[in-house]
């Protein structure tokens, strides 16, 4: 599995090979000692997924408070997607920066998104699963969120924003300058 340092500190894009014939392909996904060279002193203890039926969906920009913080390795396993992170950690030279990569059954790429961003996606094909392993559990009481249009963080979603389908809850998500932002950059 190859990895790509990208422009956001301790932001990484995995390339897992693929190997097909007339059979289809065999890929190993994840290898813990090839991740660890990387990002060490990770333990995923839950794998989720989701299933977006339309193009056009949002689903961000999502993360956890302490002491529930999580870090994630996303995926898109059938689909398409736009892939977007930004840095919320108090302090750091990248805080409000973001980047977007396209992640799809396609490229096979993954992308390691650690604690202190929020991340979310848009979704670019129909019927896109997007699959992702964290670091720690869900805890409901701690999921919070950034405003996925947020005129400060400037976006560019590969949609007209005004015809995005969201959840309630993502509507509604602040601004990161309104936030109670508990995480600091630790150099």
């Amino acid at each position: 599995m190859q990895a790509e340092a990208l422009s956001l500190p301790g932001v990484y894009l995995f390339s897992p090979k693929k190997f097909g014939d007339d059979r289809g392909f065999f890929s190993e996904t994840f290898n813990a000692r090839a991740f660890e060279e990387v990002v060490p002193g990770v333990n995923f203890v839950q794998d989720n997924q989701s299933l977006s039926r339309d193009v056009g969906v949002i689903r961000g920009m999502h993360f956890q408070t302490p002491p529930y913080t999580q870090g994630k390795l996303v995926r898109v396993t059938r689909g398409k997607v736009l892939d977007v992170i930004v840095d919320i950690r108090k302090g750091s030279p990248t805080y409000g920066k973001h980047i977007g990569v396209e992640l799809s059954a396609e490229n096979w790429q993954q992308l390691w998104v650690p604690k202190g961003f929020a991340h979310g996606f848009c979704t670019l094909e129909p019927d896109t699963e997007f699959c992702y392993k964290v670091d720690d559990y869900y805890a409901p009481e701690h999921d919070a969120g950034i405003a996925f249009d947020d005129p400060d963080l400037g976006i560019e979603w590969p949609i007209d924003i005004n015809t995005a389908i969201l959840s309630d809850k993502d509507r509604a998500q602040p601004r990161l300058k309104d936030i109670e932002n508990p995480f600091v950059f630790e150099g």
